[in-house]
């Protein structure tokens, strides 16, 4: 299993369409006896929130943002934690969005060792 997510800072590897997260957006993730949270805003997006649940190298989680234009979205997202050779970490997502139609996937990686 991958270390501990808490405190580690991640970053998306590529943009997606506008108004969701990008290579701006920075997340903060925080992580206690297999629940996870995150606080993320840059790009596109004002402030955000994650929650959710971590077992094994498995998270799960629903998410909440608030984006430049002033529109709330919500989704729900199930990643998969991964190491990379270099020591940091990679998540590998699949998400949905809960408040409009949309799905896809995306991954984000520690941003330093």
């Amino acid at each position: 299993m991958v270390r501990s997510l808490d405190g580690l800072v991640m970053a998306p590897v590529a943009d997606q369409d506008a108004g969701q997260v990008g290579t701006r957006t920075r997340f903060t993730y925080h992580e206690r006896e297999g629940r996870i949270w995150a606080e993320y805003a840059g790009g596109d997006i004002v402030h955000g929130h994650l929650v959710g649940t971590r077992e094994g190298d498995r998270l799960d989680f629903r998410y909440v943002q608030l984006r430049t234009d002033g529109t709330t979205a919500t989704g729900h997202c199930v990643s998969a934690v991964m190491a990379l050779p270099d020591g940091r970490v990679r998540l590998e997502e699949t998400w949905e969005w809960e408040s409009r139609p949309g799905r896809g996937t995306s991954v984000v990686e520690q941003t330093a060792v």
